[in-house]
């Protein structure tokens, strides 16, 4: 079962969907609590099969649940609300998580490592002066930066992966997982990441995302399209949960 699946079939309770909110770089969905996902919209994509979410103008009449299947949708947009729905409805105990981002993990475990990164973020400029090498994996390539087709080459190599959770959405995540040495530390991150201790079971060590505490907050800004660092911290926390097997 891929892990998905697990967490969808973990999930404990169902709930009234309050709001969904579509911007151009998030998605948010308020049930149980408030989800956030990346907003992913394949290439005219709504050209080549219809609108990108169907049922659009009725996902309020929809429970939660219902919304968490758009995972398995053609539409990547759809994905994107099925995935902020999933993270509506987790339950995350407090004391299974650290108040450090996932910057500041990779530079602490990959400070004598090989890392690779699948998808560039923000801080992968900064961290190629932290780890001993760093090889990043992109679909659209920044300078420096090696294409997403590099992935079965470059990802045996690395002694740490981290992973963009966006490869939950566009379908690549249990490719990229299966392509790891056996003792490669691994780690999922960004704010589309389902903050579950079900990743453990799939050899994940280190899991990074976002708790969404405002969710009003989050609603406005994801309207007014602002950039995940544009939150700057307003009505979310950067979140870490780790495994037990690892000592860190």
């Amino acid at each position: 079962m891929d892990i998905l699946s697990s967490i969808i079939n973990n999930l404990q309770d169902d709930a009234r969907v309050k709001e969904v909110r579509i911007g151009p770089f998030w998605t948010a969905v308020i049930s149980k609590n408030c989800g956030l996902a990346s907003t992913t919209l394949g290439f005219q994509e709504h050209i080549a099969s219809g609108p990108p979410v169907k049922e659009a103008g009725s996902l309020r009449d929809k429970t939660a649940l219902e919304l968490c299947k758009y995972v398995d949708s053609e539409s990547l947009l759809e994905r994107s609300v099925g995935l902020a729905a999933i993270n509506s409805l987790l339950t995350v105990q407090p004391e299974t998580l650290r108040e450090i981002n996932a910057a500041e993990v990779l530079a602490r475990l990959g400070a004598d490592k090989n890392v690779c990164v699948v998808g560039h973020f923000p801080f992968i400029n900064k961290l190629r002066t932290q780890v001993k090498q760093l090889w990043v994996l992109e679909l659209r390539p920044q300078p420096g930066d090696l294409p997403a087709g590099e992935a079965a080459r470059i990802i045996p190599q690395a002694d740490l992966v981290a992973i963009t959770s966006t490869a939950l959405i566009n379908g690549t995540m249990n490719n990229l997982l299966a392509l790891r040495r056996e003792d490669a530390l691994t780690m999922v991150l960004g704010p589309t990441t389902p903050i579950t201790p079900l990743w453990f079971d799939y050899n994940v060590d280190i899991v990074s995302g976002t708790l969404v505490t405002d969710p009003e907050i989050v609603l406005r800004l994801v309207s007014e399209g602002v950039t995940f660092r544009q939150f700057r911290g307003r009505g979310v926390q950067a979140v870490t949960m780790v495994s037990p097997r690892l000592q860190f």
